[in-house]
């Protein structure tokens, strides 16, 4: 099992599209995989097409770690329905359902104990071959409480001044956690997203990152996508998605899903 929290120093660069778009890879490739949603906003829960139930959300099971049962409180993502159906066979997509009560841990004073809360959650995930993890977009005790439970860490950026800037911040923070709490985590890479391809700063700032972080900038390279924001208020994977847009955009995720897994091993694919 690989545990990846999908992190952001800065809002608003697609961190949640970039999880769920490595969801959607995961379950085409019938790897089964389990979300954890970490962000208090709770929108990768809606993009995944789950309507909480009785399960206890991810907040609650924090509260009571040792106690919380994973397996009897995560809840199947309307995705895995839509897989089975297309003839793709068995898929499990899984969900730890964000909630608004998760933003209780979101401070920055979390002691070591605090932070090994997840940890102790995600001990009853070994189901799963893969778990994303979508943490909020800062460096406060949620985020630390998921580099603590994680293997990798994947940094989402912007090629803009601000998040370029966050991006290298973010990068140093995570060798002091490794140094301090967590000497097996690494940075699984960086990846680029809503790329404008005729954005001369864009262009620039992606140069900037290449020669910043060097092999750590995965590739592919995610582009701005029109109907991304369609695509999520349908609650829909981006595989079954019709159109070419959605095709091409789904073949990308693919390739960042295994470059991302093999980042870490030696396999990693150099930014292109």
């Amino acid at each position: 099992m690989q545990v990846v929290s999908i992190s952001s120093l800065k809002g608003g660069v697609g961190k949640t599209s970039v999880t769920t778009g490595l969801a959607s890879a995961a379950l085409a490739a019938g790897i089964k995989t389990l979300v954890v949603d970490l962000d208090p906003h709770a929108d990768a829960t809606t993009a995944l097409g789950v309507q909480p139930g009785e399960q206890l959300d991810i907040g609650r099971m924090l509260k009571s770690p040792r106690r919380a049962k994973l397996a009897e409180n995560v809840v199947r993502s309307n995705w895995s329905a839509r897989a089975h159906s297309n003839g793709s066979g068995p898929a499990v997509l899984d969900v730890a359902v964000g909630s608004a009560y998760t933003g209780i841990y979101d401070r920055p004073d979390l002691g070591r104990r605090d932070l090994r809360r997840l940890t102790a959650v995600l001990a009853g995930a070994g189901n799963y071959q893969l778990v994303l993890i979508d943490c909020p977009p800062s460096l406060n005790g949620l985020t630390r409480m998921a580099w603590s439970a994680s293997d990798k860490v994947a940094l989402v950026a912007e090629p803009g001044l601000f998040s370029v800037a966050g991006t290298e911040r973010t990068m140093r923070a995570i060798q002091l956690f490794k140094q301090e709490f967590a000497p097996n985590l690494s940075p699984a890479g960086i990846v680029a997203n809503r790329v404008r391809s005729g954005s001369s700063e864009h262009t620039y700032r992606l140069a900037e990152m290449e020669s910043m972080f060097g092999e750590l900038l995965l590739s592919p390279r995610i582009p701005e996508q029109a109907n991304w924001q369609q695509i999520q208020g349908a609650a829909h994977p981006v595989h079954h998605w019709p159109g070419d847009s959605a095709k091409s955009a789904a073949a990308l995720f693919d390739e960042l899903l295994a470059n991302l897994m093999a980042a870490g091993s030696g396999l990693r694919s150099r930014a292109r």
